[in-house]
């Protein structure tokens, strides 16, 4: 069952993007006065797709994250004020037969019981690390896209600031010291516009 399933899938995804290909090719070679040529070869197709599909050594760099790790929270709230501090556990695991790192957070928020859920991972076609995170601080979702230099991979995301209803950029920067130890950094625009660190968290792996 699950082999015919995945068959059918992958049929169904290869049928569109003939004919996606078939469609473009057609429109192109129209404008240019051109007899349309025949479908794209479908063996082609179907290498194309699994290069796409198959975790690579972008995904590797991700690994380092993998694991139970204590964090320790520092957030600016108001960057002329003291920071609030708190902390938690990451419990963050390969999914999806390696392609992304599920992050799972419990902790603490203004005093109150905090949880969250996230996905981290690198996008083979656009050559992005790409994330989404959801919390229960709020009812909205952030996606994330960006990329890796060295040990620190930096993404920005839009998100919607709950002060004003407005959309916010901020920038996220996860700094890896080593296997045991990560930071990550959140930027963003304080009342003035002017960018701040807005939240540190540093993990610790759980030994």
């Amino acid at each position: 069952m699950k082999s015919r399933f995945s068959a059918s899938a992958i049929a169904l995804a290869l049928t569109a993007l003939l004919a996606s290909a078939v469609l473009a090719q057609e429109k192109g070679t129209a404008a240019k006065g051109k007899k349309p040529a025949g479908p794209p070869d479908e063996k082609a197709m179907m290498e194309m797709m699994q290069k796409a599909a198959t975790p690579g050594e972008a995904h590797k760099k991700l690994d380092a994250m993998v694991g139970t790790f204590d964090t320790k929270v520092t957030m600016w709230m108001d960057p002329s004020k003291p920071p609030e501090q708190s902390t938690g556990v990451s419990e963050n695991k390969w999914v999806l037969g390696d392609r992304y790192v599920e992050m799972r957070y419990t902790g603490t928020f203004m005093g109150q019981p905090f949880s969250g859920l996230g996905y981290q991972g690198y996008d083979n076609v656009t050559k992005k690390y790409v994330g989404t995170w959801m919390d229960t601080a709020s009812t909205g979702m952030m996606t994330s896209s960006g990329n890796m230099t060295g040990n620190t991979l930096t993404t920005t995301s839009t998100v919607a600031d709950p002060m004003t209803g407005k959309m916010s950029k901020v920038t996220n920067k996860m700094i890896v010291a080593d296997n045991d130890h990560h930071t990550m950094e959140m930027w963003g625009p304080d009342p003035t516009g002017k960018n701040y660190k807005m939240m540190e968290i540093t993990y610790i792996r759980k030994k």
